[in-house]
C-alpha cells in the first residue's frame, strides 16, 4: 500500500511539468486566437489602470502629515491620527446621522418615483409626448449644481423669492428666512435632489421596461388581467435585477454625499449646519480652514472601505434571498 501511494506520487510529480506545459501552450493558444479582441481592450485597460488604480497610491496620505517640503514620502507617519478627526469632535455624530439618512430617503424617493414615473411614460400611447415628457424630466440633470443653487436661491430668497413674495404673502403668512431655519432643509433637499436626478433614473428603468417582450402583456390581456395587475405581477417583476443592481449601487454611496447638493443649495450657512452639514461638506469645511491634507485622504478613505463592505453586505443579503438576483 506505501509502495503503491509512492509511486502514485512520484508519477503525479513527474507528470507535473508535462501538465503545466501543456496548461502555459492553451493558454497561449487561446491569447493569440483572441488577439484582435485583447487589442480593442487594451485602450479600455490602460484608461482603468491610470483613472482608477494608479491614484490608490494616495491612500498613503491618509496616514501622513502631509507637508510640502518632504512630499508625500517624506512626510512623517501619523498612523490612525487623521482618522480620529472625524469622530473627535461632536459633530461626528451629526455628520453621520445627516449622510446616512440622506442617502437612505434619497435612495428610497428617487427609487419609487423613477420607477413610477417609468412605467407612466410606457403607458402613455402617443410616443411623441413620452419623448417630450422624457426630454424635460431629463433636462435638470444636465444642470450644474452652482445652476441649481440660484434657481432655488430664486425660490427662497427672503426678499424677492418666489415662496416668500408669491405664496406665503398670498395666504396672508409671514415671510421666512429660509436659509436660517434648518427645520425645513430635510423637506427640501430630498425634493432638490428627486428633481435633479428622477430624470436619469426614468431612463434607465424605461429602457429596462421596453425591452419586456410585448406577448407576456398580451397574454395578461387574454386572461382578463387590469393594467395595474399588468404592472404588480408583470413589469416590476422582470425589472426588478435592474432595481436591485442600481439599488445596491446606491447604497454602496450611501456614506458619500453630493458635495455641490449640500454646500451649494444651502449657501453653506452655517445656521444650517445641525440639518445640512454632512462628512462632505464638513472635511472640506476643515480643510480650507486647516488645511491637512491628510485628514481629507483619511475621510474619502474611511468612506471607499465603507461604501466597499456595504455593497459586499448588500450583494450578500439579495443573494441569501434570491441567487439569481445577485450582483455576483
Amino acid at each position: 500500500m506505501i509502495a503503491q501511494e509512492k509511486r502514485s506520487v512520484l508519477s503525479a510529480a513527474q507528470e507535473s511539468p508535462v501538465r503545466r506545459q501543456v496548461r502555459r501552450s492553451t493558454v497561449f493558444r487561446h491569447l493569440w486566437k483572441h488577439k484582435v479582441l485583447l487589442l480593442m481592450l487594451l485602450p479600455g485597460v490602460i484608461f482603468l489602470l491610470i483613472n482608477n488604480y494608479l491614484p490608490m497610491f494616495g491612500i498613503i496620505i491618509a496616514f501622513k502629515n502631509i507637508n510640502y517640503v518632504d512630499g508625500i514620502l517624506g512626510s512623517p507617519w501619523v498612523g490612525l491620527d487623521n482618522f480620529k478627526f472625524l469622530f473627535a469632535t461632536s459633530d461626528a455624530w451629526i455628520i453621520t446621522r445627516n449622510t446616512v439618512l440622506y442617502n437612505f430617503v434619497f435612495i428610497v424617493f428617487n427609487l419609487v418615483i423613477a420607477v413610477a414615473v417609468a412605467i407612466a411614460l410606457n403607458e402613455l400611447r402617443n410616443k411623441l409626448a413620452a419623448k417630450f415628457y422624457q426630454s424635460i424630466m431629463f433636462f435638470p440633470y444636465f444642470l450644474s449644481m452652482v445652476v441649481v443653487s440660484y434657481l432655488v436661491f430664486a425660490f427662497l430668497n427672503v426678499e424677492y423669492g418666489f415662496i416668500n413674495k408669491g405664496v406665503l404673502s398670498l395666504f396672508g403668512l409671514n415671510e421666512l428666512n429660509w436659509y436660517s431655519e434648518p427645520k425645513y432643509w430635510p423637506f427640501i433637499l430630498p425634493l432638490i435632489n428627486l428633481w435633479k436626478g428622477v430624470g436619469y433614473g426614468c431612463v434607465i428603468y424605461l429602457a429596462a421596461i421596453i425591452g419586456i417582450d410585448s406577448e407576456y402583456y398580451e397574454a395578461a390581456l387574454i386572461d382578463g388581467a387590469s393594467k395595474w395587475k399588468q404592472i404588480v405581477h408583470i413589469t416590476i417583476p422582470l425589472i426588478r435585477p435592474v432595481i436591485i443592481i442600481t439599488t445596491i449601487l446606491a447604497i454602496g454611496g450611501i456614506f458619500r454625499s453630493d458635495f455641490g447638493l449640500f454646500y451649494q443649495t444651502t449657501l453653506n450657512s452655517g445656521a444650517l449646519y445641525p440639518t445640512t452639514l454632512v462628512i462632505d461638506t464638513y472635511v472640506y469645511n476643515a480643510l480650507i480652514n486647516m488645511g491637512n491634507l491628510g485628514m481629507s485622504a483619511a475621510a474619502g478613505l474611511y468612506q471607499s472601505v465603507v461604501g466597499f463592505f456595504l455593497v459586499l453586505g448588500s450583494n450578500w443579503i439579495v443573494r441569501r434571498l434570491d441567487k439569481d438576483q445577485a450582483v455576483f
